[in-house]
């Protein structure tokens, strides 16, 4: 309920609407939808489906809602660990003809033996 209660909470923000303005809207206290905002208290059905009309979505959008600035920084995260990622392979590949040449090098001293 906490990740729900922060994604009304920046749709809220970014209309510019203050938990009274939302309040009224739901027809509902202050005190109420703060608890809906802070994740303490559990939404119904009927509220979820009241609430994602007042954001103009769909139940679905509204719970699966993320920050566009919060997706951009995921992505940009993303990015930065495929590319280590892809680095530590190519270490690794290296390491790997290291391993065989040295035992290619084992092999042939002991034919000489």
């Amino acid at each position: 309920m906490k990740l729900l209660g922060k994604k009304i909470r920046l749709l809220r923000h970014q209309r510019g609407w203050s938990q009274e303005d939302v309040s009224k809207q739901l027809d509902i206290s202050i005190p109420a939808f703060s608890k809906i905002e802070t994740g303490i208290t559990d939404v119904n059905l009927s509220r979820l489906e009241q609430i994602s009309a007042l954001f103009d979505m769909s139940v679905v959008e509204l719970l699966t809602y993320n920050d566009p600035e919060q997706e951009v920084k995921y992505a940009s995260d993303l990015e930065v660990a495929t590319k280590k990622l892809q680095e530590r392979d190519a270490e690794v590949i290296e390491l790997q003809k290291k391993v065989i040449e040295l035992y290619e090098e084992i092999r042939g001293m002991k034919s000489y033996v």
